[in-house]
Parts: structure tokens; C-alpha cells; sequence
């Protein structure tokens, strides 16, 4: 995760009498139902990938699901802060059901990601994510190593 993908600038603040010397993490914890909003999904092939996902997830992490900003289903937090100064608190990982595919978050990289990726089935990475149209196009047992290791990553890093 870059400085520049977890922030965004609060338009309008002076305007409405608020000032920020530095722009806010713009994904933050929420009370959001994640039952609710896994339900919501319409296509039910994605809704249970997506199950799949928050089962699979929360036996690596250890940890029950809750929702970041409107439309991230994330596990565990860590807390970072970056040499500018700034800092924020982040799901270890999680996932997000979008229009065509379902990002999965590798907030760290493992030592053995791209020979994991490398075995992985149709996919494509960002540099923490992962978009995958449906689970059936990838191995799973390869899947859950890629989010293990990064999670451990995460927390060996991070405490």
C-alpha cells in the first residue's frame, strides 16, 4: 500500500470550517454489517465466493470479519505510519466484491508470492492486489498460502 493509495484530500474542509494539515485515511473500520452486505450481492455465484473468502480468511487470521469503508470486508488491523509522518490503522487483509471481479488484499508480499502466483490460476496483481473473477479459476490451496504468507508478513512487520 502506497501514501497515495490510502488517502484522499477532504474537499471542501475550509469551507465548512474544518482544517487538515494532512489529508485522512480514507478506508477506516466501520459498524457496517458484513452479513448484510455480502447478502446484498446480487450475483450468487460472487455472494459465495465471497462466503468462501470470509470462511477462509478468518481460519488464517484467527479473526471475525468487519466492514472498511463501504465496501471492504477486512480482518485484524495493524497500525502503520509512513517517513512522511503520516500513519493510520488497515486490515491485515481482506477482500471486496467489485463490478467484475473480486479484489483480494495482499497488504504484504511473502517470501514465496511469485512462485505462488506463478501457480495460481487467471488472475492479475496490483501491487497489493489481487483481482480474481471467480474462485473456480484459481487453486485454492494456493490462494489461502498467498494470503497466509502475507498476513504473516503483515504481522512480522507490524507487530
Amino acid at each position: 500500500m502506497t501514501e497515495a493509495d490510502d488517502t484522499q484530500v477532504a474537499d471542501g474542509a475550509a469551507a465548512n470550517g474544518v482544517q487538515h494539515t494532512m489529508s485522512e485515511n480514507k478506508t477506516r473500520a466501520t459498524d457496517a454489517s458484513v452479513s448484510a452486505f455480502l447478502a446484498a450481492i446480487e450475483d450468487q455465484q460472487r455472494r459465495e465466493d465471497c462466503q468462501m473468502l470470509l470462511t477462509m480468511m478468518a481460519r488464517i487470521t484467527g479473526k471475525r470479519a468487519g466492514m472498511w469503508g463501504p465496501s471492504i470486508v477486512g480482518f485484524d488491523s495493524y497500525h502503520y505510519r509512513y517517513e512522511s509522518g503520516r500513519e493510520g490503522d488497515m486490515a491485515v487483509t481482506g477482500f471486496s466484491p467489485r463490478k467484475n471481479d473480486i479484489s483480494v488484499y495482499l497488504t504484504a508480499s511473502g517470501p514465496d508470492q511469485g512462485e505462488l502466483l506463478a501457480r495460481l490460476g487467471r488472475h492479475k496483481m496490483g501491487k497489493s492486489c489481487l483481482s480474481i473473477r471467480r474462485l473456480s479459476d484459481v487453486d485454492l490451496d494456493v490462494l489461502e498460502k498467498l494470503i497466509s504468507g502475507s498476513v504473516a508478513e503483515v504481522r512480522r512487520v507490524h507487530g
